[in-house]
């Protein structure tokens, strides 16, 4: 991230709002008020990119999400990459090529010059998913990547243009697509690793599309209204990464001290 420019920063990690939605957020007693524990640094990242341009952050992430699965966890180590002056998502997705390069080890995983990608409304075809769902099942992610594998040799596999329904609020629409966002997930050996794509940046749509609730953010807001460049990011969980790079079954088994749906200690 040094070399491609970018400035490290430190967030947050205690919040006044859910960043995502209020439902998978730990919340606390802040001194007698309500607060989050932050389930990622976005908000903050979006700021800065007003301030440096490129920001990135590596810390932990916080998602109260009763996934007992696999390859989720309570808290986690997160990669998060925000960049401005931006065209669309592409650009992000070719700043993300260049990180995962820098990080794969060659006798590991090779990372390809370009890394294939699929629309989202082509994928559900692909992959026989039911037209109405506006996100990938584990399965047909699983699917996905045999085909990419097969089809173009890539243990990487980009699936753009996620339905606006399943994206955040500060999402970007597909201007030529309506319905669709300028997002994308990153698959990577049958896993989602990475999601990303480019957000809102003027204060009127922020003002639209949180409606009612755009009191609750009006600290983040600030900096919008002050005028922000387009820009975009994505974020990385480094035991996802960690355990597919090394082929491990369960992301507990790269995780030091687990947190998960029921594990507290040690």
């Amino acid at each position: 991230m040094d070399n491609l420019g970018f400035i490290e920063v430190h967030t947050p990690k205690i919040v006044a709002s859910a960043t995502e939605s209020g439902a998978n957020v730990f919340g606390i007693d802040y001194f007698g008020r309500r607060a989050y524990l932050a389930q990622s640094p976005q908000l903050f990242k979006q700021a800065l990119v007003g301030v440096f341009e490129r920001v990135y952050e590596v810390g932990p992430v916080f998602r109260a999400e009763p996934h007992d699965t696999a390859r989720h966890l309570a808290q986690y180590t997160s990669l998060d990459v925000e960049l401005g002056f931006i065209r669309d998502h592409r650009d992000v997705m070719a700043v993300l090529r260049e990180v995962l390069a820098g990080m794969a080890d060659p006798a590991l995983v090779t990372v390809p010059a370009e890394i294939p990608e699929i629309h989202f409304a082509d994928a559900v075809t692909l992959v026989a998913a039911d037209p109405d769902e506006p996100d990938l099942a584990p399965a047909h992610e699983r699917a996905l990547s045999e085909w990419a594998r097969r089809e173009h040799g890539s243990d990487f596999l980009f699936v753009t243009g996620y339905p606006m329904a399943k994206r955040p609020f500060y999402t970007h629409p597909d201007p030529t697509r309506p319905g669709y966002s300028n997002s994308f997930d990153l698959l990577f050996r049958g896993v989602e690793l990475v999601t990303g794509g480019q957000r809102l940046h003027r204060y009127a749509d922020y003002l639209a599309v949180l409606g009612d609730a755009a009191p609750d953010y009006a600290g983040y807001l600030q900096a919008f209204a002050h005028g922000m460049p387009p820009h975009g990011g994505f974020a990385i969980g480094l035991e996802r990464w960690t355990a597919r790079l090394l082929g491990a079954a369960n992301v507990r088994e790269v995780t030091l001290f687990p947190r998960d749906l029921h594990r507290l200690t040690p």
